[in-house]
């Protein structure tokens, strides 16, 4: 087998072992979400370049974000899809989005990306050459806490009665 085979054989695992950094994880609002509102949650990946060698040749390969896999930490997840998503306006925040997701219980959560990469590689300066498969790259895990909210209502202001709930220097209700 000629020395082009053989790498056209070992790329796929070569491409696997590369030190690819994951993408990012990010979440709107963050560390602290809502139970039961829309958390937007995006990827931040980027297109790598490794040169290595293979076989006493020079390879230069290219690890290219195309598709994304969200595990929420509840036991759901989203993906592979190949939407990214993408950061709200502070305003905007609780809107639903093609990668937010909503808590239905309390508590602390594990959300892990998985960002699957395609490769391509080129040998000495030749053409670019696809990869077959994918690699796929997981973030390390990054916490979000979920916590509740209390609406409650009153029937006149601070000014009206100092002493009422929710005025400065008054003990909170009791839920």
């Amino acid at each position: 087998m000629d020395v082009l085979g053989q790498i056209a054989a070992q790329i796929q695992t070569k491409f696997r072992q590369l030190p690819v950094t994951p993408g990012k994880t990010v979440m709107q609002p963050s560390p602290h979400t809502l139970r039961g509102a829309e958390t937007n949650f995006y990827a931040e990946a980027s297109e790598q370049t490794f040169n290595v060698d293979m076989l006493g040749q020079d390879v230069f390969i290219t690890a290219k974000p195309v598709q994304y896999t969200w595990s929420y930490g509840d036991g759901t997840s989203l993906g592979p899809q190949t939407v990214a998503g993408g950061s709200l306006p502070q305003d905007r925040w609780g809107e639903k989005t093609l990668t937010s997701h909503v808590y239905a219980q309390t508590g602390d959560f594990s959300v892990i990306l998985t960002t699957h990469f395609q490769g391509t590689y080129s040998v000495n300066g030749g053409p670019q050459l696809p990869i077959p498969g994918q690699g796929q790259f997981s973030s390390p895990q990054q916490s979000v806490s979920v916590w509740r909210s209390i609406t409650r209502n009153y029937a006149d202001t601070c000014l009206e009665n100092p002493q009422g709930q929710g005025c400065p220097g008054v003990a909170p209700a009791s839920p």
